[in-house]
């Protein structure tokens, strides 16, 4: 077995059960020195006895690395592999899982992620997807790493490279924008239009009377840059735990099937957003669909069964899942501009209104 591959996928399985950074940190680090070394100096290095002298290599990851090198499948990694197949994994969910092909909410360590642009787009076409939304924080975030303009400017520019690698991947620019207290985003509007998808999330003042929490998220669905409506409760399931926001849900909805607006179904294990009650509630109004990982490590890029158990639990239709498109699709949809006068059913289109069934398919 490669040795770097061996150390990626150990920082995979790790990421994907929410170990601690520094143990992940460690495989990647040691992935990377291996990767930078001449051709045989990691073995030359396990000859001689002196691998564990370099930089970035320590104990637990030299052991894998010899292992590797020996032909074998590392002790430590076969231990994750059996730990990750006897997870109860979700019954439902595999049909949909196998018909997604790509994923709207990603971090990279531009803002709150732990990994580089590069490996999070890496793994989500390793992991089958045609594309993936880089959707890193917007700036009153600061806790999180939010991107300035002019530091989004700059990621733009690194995507566009990249994609020029990747093909036919390709990485989509986005942002996980905050909607303010007053329903507004937290970006300038000349740079959100730039974006290929936008998603709008709730992060501040999440326990706002339900009156004004559900004009705030109306105004944000129907803005004309919106595609996506994040983790739209912002509750927490695990630790210290958050309680869902109070919106009323049948006006959310309605918006946002009015707008073209897709409702996100968050996979991260401690959001599983919205609530079941909610996602039944969505699907009658007749709202498109977003099945995200908001992943913020590579391994989390594998969370996507538990949004489409939950999906397929609550009768979401398969056509309504934007994350099912195909590229094209996708971006004829995410660019097509939307304006708060919309029909129920409809999006405007620079042709006119086209009925919401024409990008179901």
């Amino acid at each position: 077995m490669d040795p770097v591959t061996a150390l990626r996928r150990i920082a995979f399985l790790l990421e994907r059960s929410q170990a601690a950074t520094y143990r992940v940190k460690a495989f990647r680090t040691a992935a990377e020195v291996v990767t930078a070394m001449a051709p045989g100096e990691a073995a030359e290095r396990v000859a001689a006895g002196t691998l564990e002298r370099v930089s970035g290599i320590g104990p637990r990851t030299a052991q894998v690395i010899r292992e590797a090198l020996a032909g074998e499948v590392p002790g430590y990694l076969e231990r994750l592999e059996e730990e990750a197949s006897a997870e109860s994994a979700p019954e439902q969910g595999r049909e949909l899982l196998s018909r997604l092909r790509g994923d709207c909410h990603l971090h990279s360590d531009w803002s709150d992620g732990g990994s580089p642009i590069e490996e999070m787009g890496r793994t989500a076409a390793e992991l089958g997807h045609g594309w993936a939304v880089l959707t890193d924080h917007s700036p009153r975030l600061t806790v999180a790493g939010g991107l300035s303009p002019e530091r989004l400017r700059e990621q733009l520019a690194v995507v566009a490279r990249l994609n020029e690698e990747w093909a036919p991947f390709r990485l989509l620019t986005g942002i996980e924008c905050d909607i303010l207290p007053d329903g507004s985003l937290d970006q300038e509007p000349e740079l959100l239009e730039q974006l290929d998808v936008v998603v709008v999330s709730v992060h501040s003042k999440l326990r706002m009377d339900p009156a004004p929490m559900t004009r705030r998220l109306e105004a944000a669905v129907r803005h004309p840059q919106a595609n996506v409506l994040g983790h739209c409760t912002g509750r927490l399931l695990s630790g210290r735990g958050r309680p869902q926001s109070q919106f009323d849900a049948d006006r959310v909805f309605a918006a946002c099937a009015e707008a073209g607006t897709a409702v996100e179904i968050n996979c991260r294990p401690e959001r599983l957003d919205p609530p079941r009650r909610l996602l039944r509630k969505a699907v009658e109004a007749g709202a498109l669909f977003a099945i995200d990982t908001d992943a913020h490590a590579p391994g989390q890029l594998d969370w996507q069964i538990n949004g489409c158990a939950r999906a397929e639990e609550c009768g979401v239709p398969a056509d309504r899942v934007v994350t099912a498109w195909p590229l094209e699709q996708l971006l004829e949809w995410a660019g097509c501009p939307v304006h708060s006068s919309s029909r129920r059913g409809a999006v405007q289109h620079p042709q006119g209104p086209v009925p919401l069934a024409h990008f179901w398919g």
